[in-house]
């Protein structure tokens, strides 16, 4: 008896640090993606660099990532995934050595591309960690975790900032100093993931399938779907909220930065706050109500105009479920394949997040030139940054279409969660 007492509570325990490593892994994970914003106006003038010299830096930003997003679930096979996780963290620490000691542009990039190596490792390994121990109230458990994602992409600009700002010994830390910081926080959850007992990989492989037979199946294409489109959404919003509003309605920038606020504030409440109701109702059902809720506030909010631009705000609570929503989805559906899964949706993901914000300023563009040539300047740019931001809503819109289809394959097979 008290042996077996003595397993629950390690059990627990283990299952608490394991925790720990996860929701700090997200915390490290959005400092690591959004300190960048205040500190590329600081690296830029001292290498003096062009716009084309930063997007080239950006894309291949993009590129390592992918590119580490197609690597991870064979690295987790070989090696296993608590030695993955330990080395995704040392990756990022190691990159923001490198980056410190920089001494020109080649070998910064260089560094940046370590980085988000570093990044892509990061959400395969933690991707797999939680589909692995959150067995137990799963929807919960994935919006807890994506919400601690939120929280420090929230605070990582203003952390960025005062760290460049902050002086030791006289000499100010600027943007090299700031990345040497943050990313050395990626050294503390090493702690737990050394002290901790990962799941172990379960060596029957008969209900493994190939890469080549996963893609055969359609779900795995309607899951991409859904969360490609969700995740340009989310990403829209940040990239695009702030110029639509001053563009389209000519809102000062303080009031334009106050209603993007105000949406990662409902984005933070929803991921923070819904999780239990998630798995009460569903995952699917979860997802066709919050993708349908967003498209329409956005549709609603671009059709009324002005007086409805608070919908722009509380699109959040729709747009905020669906990432992780459709993460623990994936680890019911591909419990004995889910490196294979996060692989192959994750890789497409990147790519299909890449056209989509090409999308958004070739539908802007092309609105404004054709209706600056018939309504004039004012209208053309009003029109056409709305059009811009109606692809928004139309990604929420696809992505309820595509949970649709879904729930009818589900349940047409009874395997609807």
């Amino acid at each position: 008896m008290n042996t077996n007492l003595n397993k629950k509570g390690a059990a627990d325990i283990n299952f608490k640090i394991l925790t720990a490593t996860i929701f700090i892994g997200f915390l490290i994970f959005g400092f690591s993606e959004n300190i960048k914003g205040p500190a590329i106006p600081k690296l830029q003038a001292e290498f003096a660099l062009s716009e084309l010299h930063i997007g080239l830096l950006l894309a291949l930003n993009s590129l390592g990532y992918l590119l580490a997003c197609s690597y991870t679930g064979w690295l987790v096979k070989k090696i296993g995934i608590k030695t993955t996780t330990i080395l995704c963290f040392a990756t990022m620490s190691f990159a923001g050595v490198l980056i410190y000691f920089a001494p020109n542009y080649i070998l910064f990039s260089g560094s940046y591309f370590v980085m988000y190596l570093g990044n892509g490792m990061l959400e395969i390994s933690l991707g797999i960690m939680a589909a692995t121990i959150f067995t137990k109230n799963t929807g919960t458990m994935m919006n807890l975790s994506h919400f601690f994602y939120g929280l420090s992409s929230m605070i990582a600009p203003l952390l960025s900032t005062s760290l460049m700002g902050f002086s030791f010994a006289d000499k100010m830390l600027g943007w090299r100093g700031m990345y040497l910081i943050v990313l050395s926080f990626s050294l503390i959850p090493i702690i737990p993931a050394l002290l901790s007992a990962f799941p172990k990989e379960d060596k029957n492989n008969h209900e493994r399938i190939s890469l080549k037979d996963f893609i055969k199946d359609p779900t795995p294409w309607l899951i991409l779907t859904i969360l490609s489109f969700g995740v340009i959404a989310e990403m829209s919003v940040g990239g695009w909220l702030v110029n639509f509003l001053e563009k389209s309605y000519s809102f000062k920038s303080t009031a334009a930065a106050g209603v993007l606020s105000g949406f990662f504030l409902c984005f933070m409440l929803a991921r923070l706050l819904f999780g239990p109701f998630i798995d009460r109702i569903g995952f699917v059902k979860s997802i066709l109500i919050s993708s349908c809720f967003s498209g329409v506030s956005i549709v609603i909010s671009i059709l009324i105009g002005k007086p409805a631009i608070f919908l722009l705000a509380i699109a959040g609570f729709g747009i905020a479920p669906i990432y992780p929503t459709v993460m623990a989805l994936m680890a019911k559906i591909f419990k004995n394949n889910i490196e294979t899964a996060l692989t192959f949706t994750l890789t497409l993901m990147g790519i299909t997040i890449v056209i989509g914000n090409l999308l958004i300023g070739a539908i802007t563009d092309s609105f404004k030139a054709i209706y600056t040539h018939y309504l004039g300047a004012a209208a053309g740019i009003r029109i056409g940054y709305s059009a811009g931001y109606m692809f928004v809503g139309l990604c929420c819109m696809i992505c309820f279409g595509a949970a649709m289809v879904l729930y009818h394959k589900l349940k047409k097979n009874n395997s609807l969660y």
